[in-house]
């Protein structure tokens, strides 16, 4: 459902690319799905658009003159007074190996996007507009229990539940090069963090659940936080 069919929903949305065509597509197709757009044509104008407003989503171009996104982003996480400091951040390009690609994962952008794209493309990006869970803990021992009935349950559970974890940390870059395998994983795996009150690794599958939905071309999975979010929760059931 675009986004315009949505009550009360309306994203903004920054896309900074030195190509007219392509920005003038991005910012037209966008707009057809109900978001607001601003549109910038070089790195500098793009930060300083970020740093002044507070924006749901960033495209950014990789090679844009006085800097490509890379050095966008770097400057704006640096920055705890920028108004889109924490906004989540596309980056995009017409070419890219897979090198280039994990690197600019591993520097903090949530997804890649290869151009020329499609509309269909930005609709499945704007998942990543949607605002995602913060700050949960990592066990909520009242969840657990509305879900599982006594704590001798819960404790069992969690014993099974660190089992599953390990496992998982094993398999996962396996499995992150099989979509449907992955997505399947985390269906059971959110189910088993409800039962076991893991609140801040079910937000952390939420949000890979939205990534799985970026299938075009191009689109690879950021698994670093979702690593570090499995082994932060399985150390926390190692304690009593």
């Amino acid at each position: 459902m675009p986004y315009s069919d949505r009550p009360c929903v309306k994203p903004s949305v920054l896309v900074a690319d030195d190509d007219a065509i392509s920005r003038s597509f991005l910012g037209e197709a966008l707009s057809q799905l109900g978001v607001n757009v601003a549109l910038a044509a070089d790195g500098g104008e793009a930060l300083q658009l970020a740093r002044d407003e507070s924006f749901d989503l960033l495209i950014l171009d990789c090679r844009m003159p006085l800097a490509g996104a890379l050095e966008v982003l770097a400057a704006l996480r640096q920055d705890p007074s920028a108004g889109s400091v924490g906004t989540p951040a596309i980056a995009s390009s017409a070419e890219l190996d897979t090198h280039e690609q994990r690197a600019l994962l591993a520097a903090g952008f949530d997804a890649v996007l290869l151009k020329p794209c499609g509309m269909q493309e930005l609709q499945d990006a704007l998942a990543l507009a949607a605002p995602q869970p913060r700050h949960l803990p990592l066990l909520d021992d009242e969840l657990a229990l509305r879900a599982s009935g006594t704590p001798a349950v819960v404790q069992a559970l969690r014993g099974l539940f660190r089992q599953e974890l390990q496992t998982l940390c094993l398999e996962l870059d396996d499995l992150g090069t099989d979509a449907k395998a992955l997505e399947a994983r985390l269906h059971k795996l959110r189910s088993s963090c409800g039962f076991c009150g893991a609140a801040s690794l079910s937000g952390q599958i939420v949000s890979l659940q939205r990534h799985l939905r970026l299938g075009h071309r191009g689109a690879m999975l950021p698994l670093m936080d979702f690593r570090r979010a499995l082994l932060r929760t399985s150390e926390a059931l190692e304690t009593p």
